[in-house]
């Protein structure tokens, strides 16, 4: 998506949540565009210059309840960061159970449909119906393994 579009896109989203989409937040989503990978606090903070932790924090909040921010839980002290999904492509993450790390990963367009098929039909055994799906293999990296 082009920036003007994900910024249209950006500050509709958070009009909808009656907020706005203030430079600190413009800030913020341009580093996590940049960074294009799940990052922790600490890491958006080093990849960017100018923007307080304090208002990291709030905005991050504001943001994922506007749906324009996903939080990543993984088992270390760190939540990470991305853009939501929809601003950007469907994907999948590998999470290190050791370090925390989170790495994405795209199926290709056969298996993807595979996997969406076999989820729908699961859900469908329990009258359940999907909207989607996120896929988080958790193990270990090749740093810590």
């Amino acid at each position: 998506m082009a920036t003007d579009e994900l910024d249209d896109e950006i500050n509709t989203l958070l009009r909808q949540d009656d907020q706005r989409y203030t430079k600190g937040r413009r800030a913020l989503v341009a580093t996590l565009r940049a960074v294009g990978q799940p990052v922790t606090i600490p890491q958006i903070l080093a990849a960017s210059d100018g923007l307080a932790q304090s208002s990291v924090y709030r905005n991050l909040v504001v943001l994922e309840d506007a749906g324009v921010v996903t939080r990543i839980i993984t088992n270390d002290d760190f939540a990470r960061y991305e853009l939501a999904e929809r601003l950007t492509h469907h994907h999948h993450h590998l999470i290190c159970s050791s370090c925390g790390d989170v790495t994405d990963f795209s199926l290709d367009d056969l298996a993807e449909a595979s996997l969406d098929d076999a989820l729908h039909e699961i859900a469908a055994q329990v009258g359940f119906t999907v909207e989607a799906h996120r896929l988080d293999l958790v193990g270990t990296c090749a740093s810590c393994d």
